[in-house]
């Protein structure tokens, strides 16, 4: 069995365990993954993937038929090549739950042949598994969070370096625009139609918190015209976010309040709404922590 984590600075390690029963099982490091799992498909960092291709009758798939790279950019047209997918999503299409190429010509000829799929049961016995679903709102977390985990690895790469360097991070503007219009969703494939998963996962996800003082969270799922309610990754407070140099972290909450605050006037970031950033703004005052005094006006 693989067994992959995001570790907050190294990224994406990885380890496999001997099916063999044994008194003490053991996790051994496996470096052989990284041939595929640091390349530039990762951002040249340890890192995941979600990728999407069309498969033969058996599942094998075709690597010239695809997408390399799926995330929350994608269009949902583009993927789940190689997927199960359990869930509705109105009139658009995807490429899941097509095994063959007499499938994928005939979803050609009918738009949404095997979509809005609520029970897998038709293609596999589902009683084998963990879970009988593959539940399409957490696939589309699922994609938003790999890429997100691996920007961050390079931009914690990249800051080490420059400051080993150079002894500053004024050389990754950049790249700290880039990472900040992935953090805000402003190139996210939009949805034309609501989506609805077929288990708990939404809900148990937006539970998780943290909430600010009126009860808001960035799990808190829209699914009509996009995935997250407010357009900020919840990975803003994930430990491997913590973990980076404390010089692109100020660079990157200067930036960040520049934005949400309205100071900042890039046409990057003028997809977002007012009423977005002030909900934004208002999340993270009440949530999280180390941000800069002049956040809170102190």
């Amino acid at each position: 069995m693989e067994i992959s984590t995001a570790d907050p600075k190294l990224g994406a390690v990885f380890y496999t365990l001997d099916q063999t029963p044994r008194d003490k099982p053991r996790l051994v490091r496996n470096d052989q993954c990284l041939e595929c799992h640091a390349s530039a498909k990762t951002m040249g960092v340890p890192g995941h993937l979600v990728r999407s291709f069309a498969t033969d009758d058996s599942g094998i798939v075709d690597l010239n038929t695809g997408v390399s790279l799926v995330n929350h950019r994608t269009p949902l047209a583009e993927r789940w090549g190689g997927w199960y997918v359990s869930g509705l999503h109105g009139n658009q299409i995807h490429r899941g739950n097509l095994l063959g190429q007499a499938a994928f010509e005939r979803q050609a000829k009918e738009p949404n042949y095997l979509g809005n799929v609520t029970n897998l049961g038709r293609f596999f016995d589902p009683g084998k598994y963990l879970s009988p679903h593959s539940d399409i709102v957490a696939l589309m977390v699922l994609e938003h969070q790999t890429h997100m985990h691996n920007f961050i690895t390079r931009l914690n790469y990249a800051a080490t370096i420059a400051l080993q360097q150079y002894g500053h991070v004024n050389y990754l503007k950049s790249i700290n625009d880039a990472f900040l219009k992935y953090l805000l969703f402003t190139e996210e494939a939009p949805l034309t139609a609501p989506i609805t998963g077929t288990s708990d996962f939404a809900h148990w996800f937006a539970t998780r918190g943290p909430t600010d003082r009126q009860g808001r969270s960035l799990r808190q799922f829209d699914l009509q015209t996009r995935l997250f309610k407010y357009p900020c990754s919840y990975l803003i407070y994930s430990e491997a976010f913590e973990d980076l140099p404390a010089a692109i972290k100020e660079a990157l909450y200067q930036r960040l309040w520049d934005i949400l605050s309205g100071h900042d006037t890039s046409p990057d970031f003028e997809g977002i709404s007012v009423e977005s950033k002030h909900a934004i703004l208002q999340i993270l005052l009440d949530t999280k922590t180390g941000l800069p005094a002049y956040w809170k006006g102190l």
